[in-house]
C-alpha cells in the first residue's frame, strides 16, 4: 500500500505539486525512512540545488515546508545548517507525514501506537453514531460494508475498510473525532501491508464488522462500542503476531542506519581534520 493509496483515500485533491511540494516529499520520505537521521546535518542548499536541478528559492521552500512539519530545524550562526529535527518535534498527525509513513518500511513501534489510538477513539465513535447518525450517515456505513463484502482485490478491500471506519467517524458528528480519521487511515494502510495478505483475513473480519454495523443501525450505543472494541481487539492480535517477527529485523535495521550514520560522521570529521 503506497502513500497514493493515502492520499486518495483522504480525498486529497488540487493542483499538482509545485517542484517545492516534490522535492519536500523526497526528503520528507527520506527522514521518515531514516535514510537522514534524527540530529544529522542535510546537503547545504548549494548541493541540494545542484542534486534537484533547481534554484535556491526552491529548495528554501522545501525546507520551509518541512519546518513547518517539525521535521527540520535551520540554524545560523555557529554550528548553522540545515538540521533533522528530532522525532517527538514532528507533526505525526500531518497529513504528509502520515502518508510518508507509507513509502517506508514499517515502525512496530509506531503501529502500536496507532492502534493505541485507535482502541482509544473508535469504540466510543461507534457508541456515539449508534446514538446520534443520520438516515444518510447508517446508508455510507452500510455502502462501505457492501464494497468490502464484494471487493474483488485486497487494495479495494482496504479501501472500503477505510470508507467504512471513517462513515462511523463521521456519523459520530464530532468535529474533533473526524479530524483524527488521518491517524485511522494511517493505521489501517499500515496494518494491512502485515495482516491481510492473505485474502482469508479479510473474510475473517467481515462479522465483526457487521456486527458494529447492526448495533449501530440498532442504535444500541453500548453493543456498538463493544463490537468495534472486539474489532480492533482481533487486529490488535493479528498484528501482533506478525510485529514480534518484525522487531528483530527492525532492531538489525536500526544497527545497520546506526552504523552507517557513525560511518559518515568520522568520515566528515577525518576531512574535516
Amino acid at each position: 500500500m503506497s502513500e497514493l493509496l493515502y492520499y486518495d483515500i483522504k480525498n486529497v485533491v488540487g493542483v499538482v505539486p509545485s517542484l517545492a511540494s516534490q522535492i519536500a516529499r523526497e526528503l520528507g520520505r527520506r527522514i521518515v525512512a531514516r535514510h537522514l537521521r534524527e540530529g544529522e546535518l542535510i546537503d547545504d542548499e548549494n548541493k541540494l540545488c545542484e542534486r534537484y536541478g533547481v534554484s535556491k528559492s526552491v529548495i528554501r521552500e522545501a525546507v520551509k515546508l518541512l519546518v513547518g512539519k517539525g521535521l527540520l530545524e535551520v540554524r545560523r550562526g555557529r554550528g548553522s545548517g540545515i538540521r533533522v529535527r528530532r522525532r517527538a518535534s514532528w507533526s505525526l498527525l500531518d497529513d504528509d507525514v502520515l502518508a510518508w509513513h507509507q513509502s517506508v518500511e514499517p515502525r512496530p513501534d509506531f503501529l502500536r501506537q496507532l492502534m493505541d489510538v485507535r482502541q482509544l477513539i473508535e469504540p466510543q465513535a461507534a457508541a456515539w453514531a449508534a446514538e446520534t447518525a443520520t438516515k444518510n450517515q447508517i446508508e455510507a456505513i452500510h455502502e462501505a460494508q457492501e464494497k468490502m463484502q464484494h471487493a474483488p482485490t485486497i487494495q479495494d478491500f482496504v479501501v472500503a475498510d477505510a470508507l467504512f471506519h471513517r462513515a462511523i467517524l463521521k456519523a459520530a458528528n464530532n468535529e474533533i473525532m473526524i479530524a483524527m480519521e488521518g491517524v485511522i487511515f494511517s493505521a489501517l494502510l499500515s496494518s494491512i501491508r502485515l495482516t491481510n495478505a492473505d485474502p482469508r483475513s479479510n473474510e475473517k473480519s467481515m462479522p465483526l464488522h457487521l456486527r458494529v454495523m447492526n448495533a449501530i443501525e440498532a442504535r444500541d450505543s453500548v453493543e456498538a462500542s463493544a463490537a468495534m472494541k472486539e474489532h480492533l481487539e482481533d487486529t490488535r492480535t493479528r498484528l501482533s503476531g506478525v510485529l514480534s517477527h518484525t522487531d528483530e529485523n527492525h532492531d538489525e535495521t536500526d544497527n545497520q542506519l546506526t552504523t552507517a550514520s557513525s560511518i559518515k560522521k568520522h568520515s566528515s570529521e577525518w576531512w574535516a581534520d
